[in-house]
This record gives structure tokens, C-alpha cells and sequence, in this order.
């Protein structure tokens, strides 16, 4: 017996893992090039940073299966696709403004 969140977690798992064993189907470009394909929010990352994502998720799952730790993978595939929704928002296009001083503010 598990609980919901447990089985919520096992089925995106189940999911991301069904989807990668695809990529190796397709034999023409590179590893992020066919991860693209699986995973079209790729597209929207940098091809720098295609390849970072997809060598990374490969590593998350490869982790989460030999240590029986499921957050590992999902935890990976959320934070690049929240990263690829972003960029594709606009996030990271203006130069970000820096303040150089703290501001001191009271408690409330």
C-alpha cells in the first residue's frame, strides 16, 4: 500500500522513463537533438544548454534507478522544463538591474 502522492510521483516517473527509452530509437543527430524530439520544450534552451539538460536527465535517472529515489529524476525534469518555460516567457533576455547597496528595513 502507498499513498497518493507516493503513486503520483512512481507514475511521473514511469512516464519520464517511458519517454527516454525512446530517444536511443532514433539514431541521427546528437543526444540532446533527439531528446529535443521526446521533450519539444528543449527547444526553447540554448543548444549549450540542450546539451547540459539532456546530459543531466540522463544522470538524474540513471541516479533516481540505482538509488530507488524517484524525486532525483522528476526533480530534474521539472527544474529544466520550468527553466525552458522561462526563456521561452523572455526570462534572461534584458540585462538584469543589480543593486549594489542593502537596503536597510525596519521589522515589521
Amino acid at each position: 500500500m502507498m499513498y497518493r502522492g507516493e503513486a503520483d510521483e512512481r507514475a511521473r516517473l514511469l512516464n519520464f522513463a517511458a519517454q527516454l527509452i525512446t530517444v536511443p530509437l532514433d539514431d541521427s543527430g546528437t543526444l540532446a537533438e533527439r531528446m529535443s524530439k521526446t521533450f519539444p520544450w528543449m527547444l526553447a534552451l540554448s543548444p549549450a544548454d540542450r546539451e547540459s539538460c539532456a546530459r543531466d536527465l540522463v544522470e538524474a535517472a540513471r541516479a533516481s534507478s540505482s538509488t530507488d529515489q524517484r524525486h532525483l529524476a522528476i526533480e530534474e525534469l521539472t527544474s529544466w522544463k520550468e527553466t525552458a518555460t522561462a526563456v521561452a516567457a523572455g526570462l534572461g533576455r534584458s540585462d538584469l538591474e543589480w543593486l549594489d547597496d542593502a537596503e536597510r528595513v525596519e521589522r515589521p
